[in-house]
């Protein structure tokens, strides 16, 4: 009974609109103080305990390197260089919205980030070149997904730390589905192209692609500092975080002279409210997975899931169900943060690696970015793009297809996420 009101309890502060860290850290409360048989101090406890770890350092620094980026002007130099090399592809600035999106994937780790960011970027350009309105919305929403899936990654950090997976194995892991994602929004931005006569935005010149290059260079060898830092054994990801952070703060200062004072207080500011929301997200859930745990609800889950089928393939097409489903109501750190403690035993009984695991479930959570009532990327470029928040469902529902495409090829082809963490570090 006081499990159902937990659930409860939950979901309608998440209906009302309550912060997801509220919503769930009041409703663990309420049921400690229903249930009489632990002391009250147990929610703090637990709720410290719960981002009293290491890697969650990651968090702010990944989040500062992707402020300080798109304050600097580094996002601009990115898309220049983007549009010498895949723009003159027809329908090329929808090619070249892609490409930058996956630079910058290695740099900043968020998809809010990147929608942001290069969002109003990408966006402006392609008004300015006669795209319509709902393709230039569409391909910057779904490109931006590929954020967290190339490495650095914010939600696979979190993962990684309520999983006990590596957190250098779930980068290296994403890096072949992320390119598979690109791939596969290539072929559905040329399709359109090819059905649309979608024009070649510039033709090819070495000229034009060498002085953007040299132009980017300093901005480029920021993926190339943290994914080679951490492949090579220089430093952690935690620490990989740390060195994105004072690099993006030199090229803005030192070398290109963009990054003001009063910017760098701004992004500050913005890199603590949004660490903040975060972790109390983090704090909230630890104390609602132990709850859950303690009350032997995964082990039932678990029972219930099986019960159904042990067949690997079946529990993974009923837990990506799940995943889309919640995906579509919750925010991803959050869905993370509840959803890792109650699925995760159920795929290990499968004999599903936790690290291809944690994969499809960022995976699956990202295209949820994209799905209405919740969709923050949607409604950020709706904010961005002045497009209203319907038009933009409507016009990134096409581009699900090929995510959906490439997130059943990661979940049962297991080598797509698993090869390169076996080659490196196993």
């Amino acid at each position: 009974m006081l499990l159902a009101l937990l659930f409860v309890a939950l979901f309608a502060q998440i209906l009302i609109g309550v912060p997801v860290g509220i919503a769930l850290a009041s409703s663990s409360l309420l049921y400690v103080l229903l249930s009489g048989t632990v002391p009250d101090l147990v929610v703090v406890h637990r709720m410290v305990n719960g981002v009293d770890s290491f890697p969650l350092l990651a968090v702010p620094f990944f989040i500062l390197a992707g402020n300080l980026m798109n304050s600097s002007g580094i996002t601009n130099r990115i898309f220049d260089f983007a549009k010498a090399l895949v723009g003159w592809m027809r329908g090329g600035l929808g090619h070249v919205n892609i490409g930058a999106s996956m630079i910058f994937a290695g740099m900043s780790g968020a998809a809010v980030a990147d929608a942001g960011g290069l969002g109003s970027i990408e966006i402006k350009a392609m008004r300015d070149a006669g795209y319509e309105d709902g393709f230039a919305v569409g391909v910057t929403a779904a490109s931006s997904t590929i954020g967290p899936i190339i490495p650095p990654s914010l939600p696979m950090v979190i993962y990684g730390v309520l999983s006990g997976a590596s957190i250098g194995q779930l980068f290296a892991a994403g890096f072949l589905p992320g390119l598979a994602m690109a791939v596969a929004l290539m072929v559905m931005v040329a399709y359109y192209a090819h059905v649309r006569g979608y024009p070649r935005d510039r033709s090819f010149a070495f000229g034009y692609l060498g002085r953007t290059f040299l132009r980017a260079f300093l901005s480029l060898l920021t993926p190339v500092i943290i994914v080679g830092g951490i492949l090579f054994g220089v430093f952690t990801p935690t620490e990989a975080a740390i060195a994105a952070s004072a690099y993006a703060l030199f090229l803005g200062a030192v070398v290109y002279r963009t990054l003001t004072w009063r910017r760098f207080l701004r992004v500050s500011f913005d890199t603590i409210e949004t660490t903040a929301v975060i972790l109390f997200i983090v704090a909230g859930a630890a104390i609602f997975a132990w709850i859950l745990t303690s009350n032997r609800v995964t082990e039932h889950f678990a029972a219930l899931v099986l019960g159904v089928s042990d067949s690997q393939i079946v529990v993974l097409l009923l837990i990506n169900m799940i995943l889309f489903v919640v995906g579509c109501f919750m925010e991803t750190i959050a869905a993370i943060t509840i959803l890792v403690p109650v699925l995760l035993p159920v795929v290990l009984q499968v004999g599903v690696d936790p690290v291809h695991f944690g994969v499809i479930m960022v995976l699956n959570l990202m295209i949820g970015l994209l799905t209405p009532p919740v969709g923050m990327v949607l409604y950020v470029l709706s904010r961005v793009s002045k497009v209203p928040f319907e038009r933009c469902v409507v016009a990134t529902a096409p581009f699900l297809i090929p995510l959906l495409t490439v997130l059943f090829l990661v979940t049962f082809v297991p080598a797509v996420s698993l090869w390169l963490p076996t080659l490196i570090y196993r």
